[in-house]
């Protein structure tokens, strides 16, 4: 990686809350990260306003749908006390695609070079992902100790990032990926875990319907997870 990292590296800093430093504090922004596809741009800002109300102030918008990048650029310009993050960047344009409708931070399910480097590039917080020991030492030698643990079920489960926290005790994780509001206090009792990903708090029928009152809900049981020593 030739990257340097300076706090000129991009204009896009300043969109970024002055307590979002890098992919640790995201971490720390709520219990929950919400894994959100929405279909129209239009559903993005009610839905926002819903987690904000709910108790969680994060989300992550993914590229899955044609709908992803407008509906970042709308929750960012328009929805107070709401962190947006974008998902599912896969390439380096991607990053450039995100930094411009302005997310304020970077969700990535690997970390190839190439998408890498511009992922760092960007300024941005990142949450890289790595289901593997070796990929997380990758992500170690870029200067990251944050980062996200996907498929997180398929990929050994918390007994494997049990595991990891022998030989890397440094390291902290959202895992994403199979997790459900059943099983993520359970993740969330591991030391190593910051924050769970989850769909389950945007259902899509829910979405469709515009039943933000069911998201707000399912926002503010997911609000009240916390470690079983918190």
């Amino acid at each position: 990686m030739s990257t340097v990292l300076t706090p000129e590296t991009t204009a896009a800093q300043s969109a970024v809350p002055a307590n979002l430093r890098s992919g640790a504090d995201v971490l720390d922004l709520a219990p929950v990260i919400p894994v959100v596809v929405v279909d129209t741009v239009e559903q993005a800002v009610p839905l926002a306003r819903a987690l904000v109300r709910g108790g969680i102030p994060v989300i992550e918008i993914t590229l899955r749908s044609e709908a992803g990048l407008g509906a970042i650029e709308a929750v960012a310009s328009q929805v107070e006390g709401m962190v947006v993050g974008a998902g599912t960047v896969v390439t380096p344009e991607q990053v450039q695609q995100v930094t411009d409708a302005g997310a304020q931070f970077v969700v990535t399910p690997g970390s190839p070079p190439r998408l890498l480097e511009a992922a760092l590039a960007s300024g941005l917080p990142l949450l890289a992902g790595a289901g593997t020991l070796t990929e997380m030492l990758t992500l170690v030698e870029a200067g990251l100790e944050a980062m996200k643990f996907f498929p997180a079920e398929a990929s050994g489960g918390r007994p494997y990032l049990s595991a990891v926290a022998g030989p890397c005790p440094q390291l902290r994780f959202c895992p994403t990926g199979g997790i459900t509001p059943e099983t993520a206090p359970q993740w969330l009792a591991l030391d190593n875990v910051g924050c769970v990903g989850g769909s389950w708090l945007t259902p899509k029928d829910a979405v469709a319907q515009g039943d933000w009152a069911r998201i707000e809900g399912l926002a503010a049981e997911a609000s009240a997870l916390r470690r079983p020593t918190d």
